[in-house]
């Protein structure tokens, strides 16, 4: 059994909604056990700003699959909820990215865990510290609470709990 955090983001069609539903979606595959889940945080959108805000949570699960079969089950799901991949970094209903898989460390072609950006970002980082705990490592890395540190200008905030 392996152990994964998994970024869950929406900035359209109702975003609450969009999250709950990606979640049933984890949920309800035979190989994914959901554990722990974030509050939702609110944060401006990377790159193009003329955009909504955006809705993010993390859920840490455990799974018997492999990374790229985790991965290619979260672009699915990505589609079966309608997602577009019309503009980088434009608004979607829906974002599932693969934050962490154990403790491995993968650069291929299709799949970099742990995701190459997640360091960077407190939309990432604040929830993963809030299921986690400061002092996690996020492989290869360093600590959350020193990268959040390092993120320290970036705003976001608590928007409520998760939609049950």
């Amino acid at each position: 059994m392996s152990s994964v955090a998994i970024g869950l983001g929406s900035n359209i069609n109702e975003p609450l909604e969009q999250l709950a539903n990606a979640l049933g979606h984890i949920g309800a595959h035979p190989h994914i056990s959901p554990a722990m889940l974030s509050r939702v945080y609110l944060s401006a959108p990377v790159g193009p700003q003329d955009q909504p805000d955006f809705h993010n949570a993390v859920v840490v699960a455990d799974t018997t699959l492999a990374p790229q079969s985790l991965l290619q089950y979260l672009l699915d799901t990505e589609l079966e909820m309608g997602r577009q991949r019309n503009r980088h970094w434009g608004a979607r209903c829906i974002d599932l990215d693969l934050l962490f898989f154990d403790d491995l460390e993968l650069h291929s072609a299709s799949l970099i865990v742990p995701h190459p950006r997640a360091h960077r970002r407190r939309f990432v980082l604040d929830p993963l510290t809030e299921l986690l705990g400061e002092h996690y490592i996020l492989p290869g890395k360093g600590s959350l609470g020193a990268l959040q540190a390092e993120c320290a200008d970036q705003t976001i905030r608590v928007l409520c709990r998760f939609p049950q």
